[in-house]
């Protein structure tokens, strides 16, 4: 027994002292990882470092994405570092931005942001609650490319009566939808409002070889409370005749979902689709996948112009139609902003000259030929290059004559907790677990105990 027990204490032991070692190796690893990391940053910037020490270096922050539309940006900023001999940007990638969030405000709250940012602009209102960037203003007021600014875009860049930021690029939403498809159920006509839109919706859904089960449906939803979901669907609450904030309030607390009619109007247009057995839902929180509609399997899905470069290496036909209507026409502006943030008046200067480089029609031109961007830049949209390209891409025009009708997300701190319960809202409708009211005013009262506390 007693030579049994110990047997016993020495495996006892022994297995201790292994998982000891692991835990010591896996620490060894961490170490070595962030050393060799510190090695690979402190390599990248002694690469970047400039000899000329009256040279302003500038660190912009982005999320450009995918790779080839990065090489694009690049490609441009490299182009304005050689042209302007005193100022050199570094652009660096700093992942997507639910991943960027976490450093830009470790960033601020340790005093050492970049001098640039991209983002898109519901973080506005955060940033300038946390005084970390400069008003532009001023800058922009004294500038020639301010009246080539898409007009549209200013809501994106406003807050608190302020300009805070510059768009850098932009989008919008509408529905693609599949020609052939349309001619083999008879439709002869794209829908412009709600109803047309319904019954088009009923025609395209199909049971193609007859075995009693649906092959084809006519749209495709996003389903869950993700932003792409709000994004998607605020341009049907704002058709249907509503807004988030009564006007002149531009804050989260003044937002009212409660007994919203527009968006009552919205979510049981949304549920009268689904009650109609026209649609099929994505999977949950992927709602900007488009596989079902480049395999034929729904004839409408709600994307934007990101998209045209995967259709068109698809070899597959598609079209592009406005978001349709029913008290007025809308659609959600997308894209993303530049940020200046404070660090001396040097420094600032030469990030808005870089800001302006980024709205001139040259860079807008290029971008938009490159990546699918709608330009920002007016003159950009008269360029005879972007002409060619718009021509050859019908699609492209109608995302151009639809963004006077763009409307922004709000840009007031707290956006995010706002967007969340306009998600939860519209998820509960999809699945059919309440009535459109009655979602809303559950989502208003989350909200009021979140803002009045």
């Amino acid at each position: 027994m007693k030579q049994n027990h110990l047997i016993d204490i020495r495996r006892y032991i022994s297995t201790l002292l292994t998982k000891q070692w692991r835990h010591i190796r896996t620490k060894l690893r961490l170490i070595i990882l962030f050393g060799l990391s510190l090695v690979i940053i402190a390599g990248c910037q002694s690469s970047s470092q400039i000899s000329n020490s009256k040279v302003i270096k500038l660190t912009f922050w982005h999320g450009v994405n995918p790779p080839p539309n990065r090489d694009v940006v690049n490609k441009l900023i490299d182009k304005f570092n050689q042209t302007h001999p005193d100022i050199f940007v570094e652009s660096l990638y700093v992942g997507q931005q639910d991943q960027q969030m976490p450093k830009i405000l470790a960033a601020v709250v340790g005093n050492a942001p970049p001098d640039l940012l991209w983002y898109n602009p519901t973080i506005g209102g955060q940033l300038v609650e946390l005084n970390a960037l400069i008003p532009l203003d001023e800058m922009l007021a004294k500038s020639p490319v301010k009246s080539e600014i898409d007009p549209a875009l200013f809501e994106s860049m406003t807050y608190q009566g302020k300009i805070w930021s510059v768009p850098f690029a932009t989008n919008n939403v509408g529905i693609f939808y599949r020609p052939s498809l349309f001619q083999a159920a008879g439709i002869q006509e794209l829908p412009k409002i709600w109803s047309e839109f319904r019954e088009v919706a009923k025609k395209l859904t199909r049971d193609l070889d007859g075995d009693g089960r649906i092959d084809q449906h006519g749209m495709f939803l996003p389903l869950g409370k993700g932003e792409f979901t709000v994004f998607t669907w605020l341009p049907f609450l704002w058709s249907g005749g509503g807004e988030l904030v009564p006007e002149n309030i531009n804050t989260a607390a003044g937002v009212q979902l409660e007994n919203n009619q527009g968006a009552i109007a919205a979510l049981e247009f949304w549920r009268n689709l689904i009650n109609d057995g026209s649609v099929q839902l994505s999977g949950p929180e992927r709602g900007y996948e488009t596989d079902a509609f480049v395999a034929g399997k729904v004839a409408m899905q709600i994307t934007g112009p990101w998209t045209l470069g995967e259709m068109q290496s698809q070899g597959i036909d598609f079209g592009v139609f406005p978001i349709p209507m029913d008290k007025r026409p809308a659609t959600s502006i997308g894209g993303e902003n530049l940020y200046l943030f404070k660090t001396n008046p040097q420094r600032q200067q030469a990030a808005f000259t870089f800001a302006e480089y980024t709205l001139s029609q040259e860079f807008q031109t290029e971008l938009a030929l490159g990546t699918g961007y709608l330009p920002i830049n007016l003159k950009a949209r008269e360029n005879p290059k972007y002409i060619e390209f718009t021509q050859k891409q019908p699609a492209v025009k109608v995302f151009l004559q639809q963004a006077q009708y763009g409307r922004s997300r709000p840009i007031f701190p707290g956006y995010n907790r706002v967007s969340e319960n306009i998600g939860r809202a519209i998820e509960s409708v999809i699945l059919g677990k309440t009535t459109p009211s009655q979602a809303l005013k559950a989502s208003q009262q989350r909200l009021d105990l979140i803002f009045q506390s």
